[in-house]
């Protein structure tokens, strides 16, 4: 099968017979070349999470927590030896389609993390799972790996009403903040927007531990959609991040708001 034309980017290695590891298309793929996802399901019940409708699972059923994908272990494993041998050490991210550090048994998350790492390949891992992931920080290479977080508040109360079963934003700062420490690339995802002051709010109050901000918009949600000027925002956004130094990429479908010729490459070395 040919590819679409604009469907991926050229960095996005093409290895024959890959399974678990694979290249995240569209949106998912601005964010990482390749990525996995080792359980289906997620305890977070995030109120905006589009997997559910992407893969047209039962959200009730998605929201009962994340459990391991069937034989992913030994999948996994084949697909690290295919990478190997393509001589692919691009960076792996964990996970579009749920949440490697829920609060149940995360073994099989450290378990991917050594795979990948023992095969050649970088890694990210994209959580709301906070200090949580601080159990396999061990595992992380500063010169090769990536942490980050995915942000949309730093109220408690506006986190519960949206992310309900997710660990409170002050949780994934400190873990940002902790990983920072430990000399790994740290970055954040502002995506959703779901309040334009809250996630101006964020790169305020963290963009001295935080590498690098992902920024994006609300998608499927047209109360926020239908509301928000998102032209104000993206300008507001850039001129916050000029000012205090931040490192940024803005997403697609913020893009058409940019000012003529902004810098914005799709990719940024994310290791030190």
């Amino acid at each position: 099968m040919t590819d679409k034309p604009g469907k991926y980017t050229p960095d996005q290695p093409k290895v024959p017979g890959a399974d678990v590891i694979y290249r995240p298309a569209g949106e998912a793929g601005e964010y990482a070349p390749l990525a996995t996802n080792p359980y289906k399901g997620c305890n977070h019940a995030c109120k905006y999470c589009y997997v559910p409708l992407a893969t047209h699972q039962d959200r009730a059923e998605f929201n009962r927590g994340a459990v391991p994908r069937a034989g992913y272990h030994e999948r996994l494993l084949k697909d690290c030896a295919r990478y190997q041998r393509a001589g692919v050490t691009a960076q792996v991210m964990l996970s579009f389609a749920t949440d490697v550090y829920g609060p149940r048994d995360a073994s099989l998350t450290r378990k991917t993390l050594i795979a990948l790492s023992d095969h050649g390949l970088s890694f990210c891992v994209l959580t709301k799972g906070g200090t949580r992931a601080l159990q396999d920080a061990d595992l992380y290479r500063s010169n090769r790996d990536a942490f980050a977080v995915t942000l949309t508040t730093l109220a408690p109360a506006f986190s519960k009403k949206w992310e309900p079963g997710a660990p409170l934003p002050d949780d994934r700062v400190d873990a940002l903040r902790r990983f920072h420490a430990r000399g790994i690339f740290t970055w954040v995802s502002l995506e959703p927007t779901l309040d334009v002051e809250a996630s101006l709010e964020i790169v305020r109050a963290t963009h001295g531990f935080v590498d690098l901000y992902k920024i994006g918009r609300a998608n499927y949600l047209k109360e926020i959609t239908r509301t928000t000027d998102w032209r104000d925002y993206t300008l507001r956004m850039i001129d916050l991040c000029q000012q205090l130094g931040a490192l940024h990429y803005i997403k697609r479908s913020l893009q058409e708001h940019l000012p003529p010729n902004y810098p914005n490459p799709l990719r940024v070395q994310q290791h030190h």
